[in-house]
């Protein structure tokens, strides 16, 4: 199971939000790549970065931010929030970043990210599957579609794709745990790498995931709050490759 520590940003800064809420925000850090540096020494391998500006505004922000990320560190990085056009996503690829995640888009315009795997490959694009009570949810969370997690993978791997990251809105930044069943079943039922979002609080958290044969974890708001130890989680729980 890959880790991956987690990087939202608003405003230049690191922060967490609950449930997806904007309204309800907390900092962290005013300094987004010490972050990305203290993840790094702990032993992550891959970091998440979430660009909450450009989810909302539906472009590419934090620029500064994300670039400062990228310089701090040696290790993969994936960046999300506002990529919703080839531009954007060539902005970041040719800014160093690993992979770039559609989410909005890959709701409202399948095609659109079928091209985008066209022109980048799965191992460059991949999509971002946030759901309140199974039914996708787009800009910036604020809006819930009438597709299903379910129907849009299905349809996403019939493009080509190879990864999913699958977030749970009502856990997300609650600490209340992940939502194991789901993100099982989803993961069973399409047969792709899906990497949970959402909720996770503790190492039994990481445990219950793993066991359930989840490919990934995106970690956040527990490592800000110490619940998760990010090198103990490592040892215990990351394959290496």
């Amino acid at each position: 199971m890959r880790l991956y520590p987690a990087i939202d940003l608003k405003d230049g800064v690191c922060v967490r939000l609950r449930q997806g809420a904007f309204s309800d925000v907390k900092q962290y850090s005013d300094s987004p790549a010490d972050t990305a540096r203290l993840w790094e020494s702990r032993g992550g391998r891959f970091l998440h970065v979430v660009d909450l500006d450009g989810a909302r505004t539906g472009r590419p922000s934090n620029l500064q931010a994300i670039r400062a990320i990228r310089a701090a560190v040696s290790i993969p990085i994936e960046v999300g929030g506002g990529i919703r056009s080839a531009e954007a996503a060539k902005t970041w690829l040719d800014e160093g970043i690993d992979r770039v995640i559609v989410g909005t888009r890959a709701v409202t315009d399948p095609e659109f990210f079928e091209r985008l795997l066209d022109q980048f490959g799965p191992e460059k694009i991949i999509a971002g599957v946030d759901a309140k009570d199974g039914m996708v949810a787009v800009s910036g969370w604020e809006e819930v579609s009438s597709v299903s997690a379910l129907d849009l993978c299905l349809k996403l791997k019939s493009f080509g794709t190879a990864h999913v990251i699958y977030t749970d809105i009502s856990r997300d930044g609650m600490m209340q745990g992940p939502n194991v069943e789901a993100t099982r079943k989803l993961t069973e039922a399409s047969g792709l790498d899906v990497i949970a979002s959402g909720g996770v609080s503790c190492m039994e958290d990481l445990k219950a995931l793993r066991n359930a044969g989840i490919g990934g974890v995106i970690i956040g708001k527990a490592l800000y709050e110490g619940t998760v130890d990010l090198a103990e989680a490592v040892r215990l729980f990351e394959v290496l490759e």
